[in-house]
């Protein structure tokens, strides 16, 4: 009896210390489950705020489907960080932005209002009457893709600076390329928009461009059009490009509909009007970031376009220790191969430091070897075969590798052609992602890729007689555009001056020589 006393006694004791184990066990398992979900949470927390982080240091707002497009959420992932960030006035100022075109965009009441009463109404007085709450800009697309972007960059911030709604002319392929920029509305112009069947045949010429009415005195604070036709092309008058001086945008600003046909980029003219000034400086406090922070916010590539740029990036780019982008443009009557031209290109890129130069000798192999990824673009492929054979059939000075791709060479400019054109953009949005990169002078093309990805190039002079310039490039100082074609006077003085003497953050622009104006940072001057 005592011994089964004593069992029993012992295997109480047993089941009682199972059962605390079990619970103990149990209560782990739970705080386990508790700590993980609370880490996920804390972690999943932790990349949303870097992922609106991202958005905001890009001042985009996150009111968007990231699905829709990709780019504008993915593209930091690709880009190192920016130094250059926005200013917060800015930011506010887009945000507002967005409220208006939300509240006057297409297929609103103001917009059927606004376009309602531009049918019909060709008197002279029609503007001085009541026509809405809402004014209008519409840009019509023209000429190659990048000054394209270059001129709906330009066009956008004037309608910054004056509280009118962008429109964007959809007879193109601008829809193909780029995704919607503001959230729950639409920037593309109506294909029933009244004057549609018009404003692509607008020129100088045409009865409602303003340099021709201000010519023929046939514009005044008391006449004036329902709407006007700008034309700020590289054929402008000078009439033509003072647009934006104050006594003009007095009478503009009465007009409820402007029409722009560009092919410049104009934004450094918008820095001579006084008013425009003042704003300008709280906008973009570092004054070459213009184009910078405006194209970070406008311009994301649909998802067709997007894969483009991942798949190369991720095939050619990725791997890379230091990546080089060469832009070539041939501006000659036969804009084909010319070996002046690669040899400009070689001597560039070693001079600089760009790429390594050949040795004769058989290097020593047993150091480690970075490899340098040149991305090349242009309409032929001779330059980067040339290039690629050069370093393949010859070691480096250094040991170093150089990989050369090309995504294509298409031969002939085919502007409107969807294809070609999304091929041009992930180009030039590769292009942006390099470490360096080297353009051709005047290339609006180049423009657009060195300044969209915050670089400063180094600009290729233009050959002169069929002989490649010694030296055969310049590092530029800003990472601003150039408006090729400025006007020859400012607003007060009719007499013509050098506009890069004006004001200290206009210069004159590195590739052309004296024939264009761009913006720099005074800033660094002041230090």
């Amino acid at each position: 009896m005592k011994s089964s006393w004593g069992l029993s006694i012992k295997m109480k004791f047993m089941i009682t210390v199972f059962a605390c184990l079990v619970l103990w066990s149990v209560m782990l398992v739970s705080f386990s489950d508790l700590f993980t979900h609370q880490l996920l949470s804390a972690i999943v927390n932790v990349d949303s705020k870097e992922a609106k982080d991202k958005l905001l240091r890009w001042i985009l707002t996150a009111d968007f489907d990231e699905d829709s497009c990709l780019s504008r959420h993915q593209s930091s992932l690709y880009r190192k960080p920016s130094p250059h960030k926005p200013s917060e006035y800015l930011i506010s100022k887009l945000r507002s932005y967005e409220v208006l075109h939300r509240r006057c965009g297409p297929g609103t009441r103001a917009y059927k209002e606004a376009t309602k009463n531009l049918i019909g109404h060709d008197d002279e007085n029609y503007a001085n009457r009541s026509v809405g709450e809402c004014r209008y800009i519409v840009w019509v697309a023209s000429f190659g893709l990048g000054n394209r972007i270059l001129t709906l960059a330009s066009v956008f911030l004037h309608a910054l600076l004056t509280d009118r709604v962008v429109l964007v002319d959809q007879s193109k392929d601008i829809s193909d390329l780029f995704c919607e920029p503001f959230p729950g509305t639409s920037w593309l112009l109506p294909h029933d928009f009244p004057l549609m069947g018009q404003i692509g045949r607008y020129n100088m010429g045409y009865s409602r461009c303003y340099g021709t009415m201000l010519r023929n005195h046939a514009i005044n604070s008391t006449s004036v059009p329902p709407h006007l036709y700008l034309h700020i092309l590289h054929d402008s008058r000078d009439v033509d490009k003072m647009f934006f001086c104050p006594m003009d945008q007095t009478l503009i600003d009465k007009v409820p509909w402007l029409i722009v046909k560009a092919n410049v980029y104009f934004v450094p003219s918008l820095w001579f009007n006084p008013n425009f000034q003042t704003e300008l400086i709280k906008l973009f406090p570092n004054k070459e970031t213009v184009f910078y922070h405006l194209a970070g916010y406008l311009f994301h590539p649909t998802n067709q376009v997007w894969g483009m740029v991942t798949r190369s990036y991720d095939a050619y780019l990725s791997r890379a220790d230091q990546t080089l982008g060469i832009q070539v443009r041939v501006f000659t009557r036969r804009a084909g191969y010319v070996q002046h031209v690669m040899d400009q290109i070689v001597a560039c890129t070693q001079r600089e430091k760009l790429l390594p130069e050949l040795a004769t000798p058989v290097i020593n192999a047993s150091r480690s070897k970075k490899l340098n990824a040149v991305l090349v673009t242009s309409l032929n492929p001779e330059y980067s075969n040339n290039l690629k054979n050069m370093y393949w059939e010859r070691p480096t000075s250094t040991g170093d590798l150089v990989q050369v791709y090309q995504p294509s060479g298409e031969r002939f400019q085919q502007t409107d052609k969807k294809l070609h054109d999304q091929k041009a953009l992930a180009e030039i949005y590769l292009l942006s992602l390099t470490d360096n990169i080297v353009t051709s002078a005047g290339s609006t093309f180049g423009y657009v890729a060195h300044s969209l990805g915050g670089l400063k190039p180094w600009l290729l002079y233009r050959p002169f007689r069929g002989r490649a310039p010694d030296p055969p490039c310049v590092l530029a100082v800003s990472m601003e555009p150039c408006y090729i074609t400025s006007p020859s006077h400012g607003c007060e003085n009719k007499k013509r001056i050098d506009l890069a003497t004006v004001f200290p953050f206009v210069r004159h622009c590195e590739d052309t020589r004296h024939d264009g104006v761009k913006l720099f940072d005074d800033t660094k001057d002041e230090l």
